[in-house]
């Protein structure tokens, strides 16, 4: 098991490339990089990252949802063509970094109407995506989001039966805004999780990044072992929730400590 840092917890601080030269240069063996920006698709600056990141690995690459990312499920052709041509400039990406996930949120859950939805339809929208971030050899991976589609348990067990191939993205944060219990998504994903999102939560109820507040930890790595998982935690934090960068390392080798008790961590 590995565990590491997203260039996440850094934006709006850093650029991305500045964020992911800071996190190789203080020994952080692995990320993942939020790509925060269409421009940031582009080849040449996936090139600049690889020269950015040195030896460190990359997990996973996350883009900002709202992109491209809902009309991957659009039923209007032309939003669907344009989403997927900008689908595999991020998978060109991720296959230059070496990254073998993609962090998904898929569709936006922005208007106050309820969705009901369609699984069957859903899935072949679903399982289309994941095919073509299997030609890269990526993961499609799923993330638990309070705004987006999975934020309740079933969806992942849903879209599983209908895209195989699928895996899983938990964020210990989001699980908590979905008012849902994570250890519910950890049963529901199984082995299926590629990645793991954390934060730290203080007794005043505010975020903090993780070994810093009051979450159990050693509950989340005894579950998460109890599954078999073999993926890669990582810290996504929002940039207020900690002072000095530096504090990230500090928090870095809490966590590493911690996890060493249930993995052997690479």
């Amino acid at each position: 098991m590995k565990v590491g840092i997203s260039t996440a917890s850094l934006f709006l601080d850093l650029n991305t490339e500045d964020a992911t030269e800071f996190l190789a240069k203080n020994n952080v063996g692995v990320c993942e990089i939020f790509l925060t920006a269409r421009s940031e698709y582009e080849k040449s600056f996936a090139e600049e990252l690889v020269k950015r990141k040195g030896n460190m690995l990359v997990n996973s690459v996350h883009t900002l949802t709202t992109q491209f990312e809902p009309q991957l499920y659009s039923k209007n052709p032309r939003a669907y063509e344009d989403a997927f041509n900008t689908l595999t400039t991020v998978l060109e990406t991720a296959k230059i970094l070496g990254a073998k996930n993609y962090t998904f949120h898929g569709y936006a859950r922005i208007k106050k109407t309820p969705i009901k939805i369609d699984y069957d339809t859903c899935g072949d929208f679903t399982n289309k995506i994941a095919e073509k971030c299997a030609e890269y050899g990526v993961n499609l991976s799923y993330e638990t989001v309070h705004w987006c589609y999975y934020n309740y348990i079933g969806f992942f067990r849903e879209m599983k039966k209908r895209c195989p191939i699928l895996k899983g993205t938990l964020d210990i944060k989001q699980a908590r805004q979905s008012d849902i219990f994570y250890g519910d998504f950890i049963t529901e994903m199984g082995k299926d999780i590629s990645t793991v999102h954390i934060t730290d939560i203080g007794s005043d109820g505010k975020m903090c990044l993780p070994g810093f507040g009051t979450f159990d930890f050693d509950e989340m790595f005894s579950r998460l072992k109890d599954v078999g998982f073999n993926g890669t935690v990582l810290t996504e934090a929002y940039r207020n929730d900690f002072c000095n960068r530096e504090e990230l390392f500090t928090s870095l080798q809490i966590i590493k400590e911690k996890a060493s008790k249930y993995f052997e961590i690479e």
